[in-house]
């Protein structure tokens, strides 16, 4: 039986690299990064879980279908941050009746939605 998404799986070619970008660009602070294996988890406050890693072997891709989604804050202000800090943006901004929204590409050319709830009044 399922009991809940344990985390999702980013595979990078350089993972520090990859650290840099999510650490430093992004801001997450890593929860763990000891297993002996090249794997970082990045735990968010609100739940969720992130694991980039170079075990798999497998190629980075902004359009393998899957897309990890951090819900945030101020979006508009966030990306303006990271457009200065010259992050590549995939899309413009999506409205949808309850959210607003933005694709990046990490540094190792994974896709990454920014997502913001609407005000619900």
């Amino acid at each position: 039986m399922f009991r809940k998404v344990a985390f999702t799986m980013y595979p990078v070619i350089d993972l520090d690299r990859a650290r840099n970008f999510y650490e430093n660009i992004l801001g997450l602070p890593a929860s763990n990064a000891a297993y002996g294996i090249p794997w970082v988890e990045y735990d968010l406050p609100g739940g969720g879980c992130l694991g980039i890693t170079t075990v798999t072997g497998n190629k980075p891709s902004a359009d393998s279908g899957g897309t990890i989604a951090f819900e945030v804050e101020d979006l508009d202000a966030l990306c303006a941050d990271l457009e200065a800090k010259g992050v590549t943006f995939k899309t413009d901004l999506i409205h949808s009746p309850v959210c607003r929204m933005r694709v990046i590409e990490d540094s190792e050319g994974n896709g990454v939605l920014l997502h913001q709830l609407k005000n619900r009044t």
